[in-house]
């Protein structure tokens, strides 16, 4: 079982999280550029999108679309600040520790592969 089974089972809950699948050039462009590719743009967006104390454009700031790692953010609730408080307990307010960061890519990562294996929706 996954380390993060039961996240997403809870995950899997809501209407609006569940709804966030890849697509089928999602999956094309995972495989063109190879998970090392996707786990580094992954790290990148944590970085710049969410690691600040008060990040720009917070609740906004992840698009809904354009790459599969923005997808898998909205999916997994790691998309602004507010859900990474609500869903995942990393407080709103301080800037993310490296720890808090792989946490967050360990998720996206892992729902990416979830998706890859899994019959298309």
């Amino acid at each position: 079982m996954s380390a993060h089974a039961a996240l997403f089972q809870r995950l899997k809950q809501s209407k609006f999280r569940s709804s966030f699948h890849l697509k089928e050039k999602d999956k094309k462009y995972i495989l063109e550029k190879g998970m090392d590719v996707i786990e580094r743009h992954a790290y990148d967006f944590v970085l710049k999108r969410l690691s600040e104390k008060e990040p720009e454009n917070d609740g906004s700031q992840t698009p809904m679309k354009g790459h599969p790692v923005f997808i898998a953010q909205h999916a997994t609730a790691t998309c602004c600040r507010g859900c990474l408080e609500k869903w995942h307990r990393i407080p709103k307010g301080y800037p993310l520790s490296v720890v808090q960061q792989k946490y967050i890519v360990s998720i996206l990562t892992a729902w990416i592969d979830k998706e890859m294996n899994e019959p298309s929706q």
